[in-house]
């Protein structure tokens, strides 16, 4: 965005009104080119016309503008709005930017009064109001997202809460979980995703209209009452940091990198879990490819975009960081390179929210392999260890050490836990008996872990009950 203060002429050389009688030539292409960001800030009509509207009425209330003058460019800039919705509204790049292309068309539809709407503040609140519009539309956006995606979870964890699969650390098989209760790990990051973009929200939502170029203004402004219009809790108390601040697109890009990373860790997992060698769960044709080669092949490709939608959101976050970090106070020219990658991050955060949603609800269990796979790897030798703690009474590395004797007994066998002899196992520690069984099976292990988010299928149940009552 350009700020209010400067001024130039058109490519014909003729002054350009817009910026006012400052300099007598006119830009060349290339200036033109690289000073323009129409072709990139026009997203922000609505919230520019919205902002324009609050402060036309706010100008007519208090007096600074004629009540017949407020009402036109009200009803005037509405008519602007419903040309560029309708695809009529011709964006003109030598009027550089959304603010100057909608005051322009305004003036040409009511006259002499669209002149006076831009009295009492600058373009460089302006376009720190519609920015902030945005970008508080866009957490409202992936707060719904979000919430979408938690009850497509919640759905795969209440179907298979009791379902046992082996959960992995180091991606080797480690102990017995539920599918339900991996469902719900997944419930919680986003649950947390959505936590981040309410509290940006809040923080962001206070106005930044009428700080002006950066000082304020002389005129008598009401800038509650514009705040109040745009649904802002309170205006911004200092007309310095409103004009330069965009913490707000920065805590944004962060809480939507944490999500997309957190979409990416389930995507790894779908493309892992679809492979042909763990065959975990199946993706529906929706959300998959073939090869233009190999008939065999269904990829989830949609699975593998999603891990690299996290490069882009990322990215945008380092290089809104990068333009901001170098700025003295307050307004730069820098800052219009603050947008593209805003819009960019999300329009991919979005898309990557609704294909997982989908992906999520299509997604189909192969729950005997689950098993099997909960089953191999010596699964249950914590549980081992503790049963001797418990009921043998041996100290927990003692115990610790016992079953890792017995597992390496197992591995010389070829064959797991569960099928070592009593005999055999007595013989690697008297205090074995046949009580040993009853925690070496799968579904024992995952029963037994009723401490409070424990992977029990009791305990998963609650935790879907309370998440579906808090979602509604």
């Amino acid at each position: 965005m350009t700020t209010s203060d400067t001024t130039a002429t058109d490519s014909s050389g003729a002054a350009n009104q817009m910026w006012g009688g400052r300099f007598a030539e006119g830009p060349d292409a290339i200036m033109q080119a690289i000073n323009a960001s129409i072709g990139f800030d026009k997203r922000l009509y609505a919230q520019d016309i919205a902002g324009s509207r609050a402060h036309a009425a706010m100008l007519g209330a208090v007096g600074i503008l004629q009540g017949s003058d407020a009402e036109a460019i009200g009803e005037g800039l509405l008519t602007v709005l419903s040309e560029i919705e309708d695809g009529k509204f011709q964006f003109r790049v030598e009027l550089e930017d959304i603010h100057l292309n909608v005051e322009s068309r305004l003036t040409e539809i009511i006259g002499e009064a669209g002149k006076r709407l831009h009295t009492g503040r600058s373009r460089n609140d302006q376009v720190a109001v519609d920015f902030r519009l945005w970008v508080r539309d866009q957490c409202d956006a992936a707060t719904q997202g979000l919430s979408g995606l938690m009850r497509a979870f919640l759905a795969q964890a209440e179907a298979g809460a009791d379902w046992v699969m082996p959960g992995f650390t180091h991606l080797q098989t480690a102990q017995p979980v539920t599918w339900g209760h991996h469902m719900m790990a997944y419930v919680e990051m986003f649950a947390r995703d959505r936590s981040r973009f309410d509290d940006a929200r809040r923080r962001m939502n206070e106005c930044p209209l009428g700080a002006a170029a950066l000082a304020g203004t002389g005129f008598p402004i009401d800038r509650h009452m514009t705040a109040k219009a745009l649904g802002f809790d309170r205006p911004t108390a200092n007309s310095l940091d409103s004009v330069s601040d965009r913490d707000f697109a920065l805590e944004f890009l962060a809480a939507a990198s944490i999500c997309a990373m957190h979409l990416s860790r389930f995507a790894e997992e779908l493309v892992i879990w679809s492979s042909a060698q763990f065959r975990f769960a199946r993706l529906s044709d929706r959300w998959t490819t073939g090869s233009s080669i190999m008939p065999q092949k269904k990829n989830a490709d949609v699975a593998e975009l999603l891990r690299a939608k996290l490069g882009r959101i990322l990215g945008a976050t380092v290089a809104l960081f990068t333009v901001m970090k170098g700025l003295a106070l307050t307004y730069s020219k820098d800052m219009q390179e603050d947008k593209e990658q805003v819009f960019d991050a999300a329009d991919s955060l979005m898309l990557g929210l609704a294909a997982m949603t989908g992906m999520v609800g299509d997604m189909t269990a192969n729950r005997e392999v689950l098993k099997q796979a909960a089953a191999s790897g010596f699964s249950t030798a914590t549980d081992l260890a503790d049963w001797l703690v418990r009921e043998a009474g041996l100290p927990f590395r003692e115990a610790h050490h016992v079953t890792g004797t017995l597992v390496a007994l197992a591995e010389r066998k070829g064959c797991d836990l569960p099928e070592l002899a009593l005999a055999e196992m007595t013989a690697v520690h008297p205090g074995i008996t046949a009580g040993i069984h009853s925690v070496l099976g799968v579904e024992n292990s995952v029963r037994s872990r009723m401490s409070y988010g424990g992977t029990a299928p009791d305990q998963v149940r609650a935790q879907v009950a309370r998440w579906k009552a808090a979602l509604g």
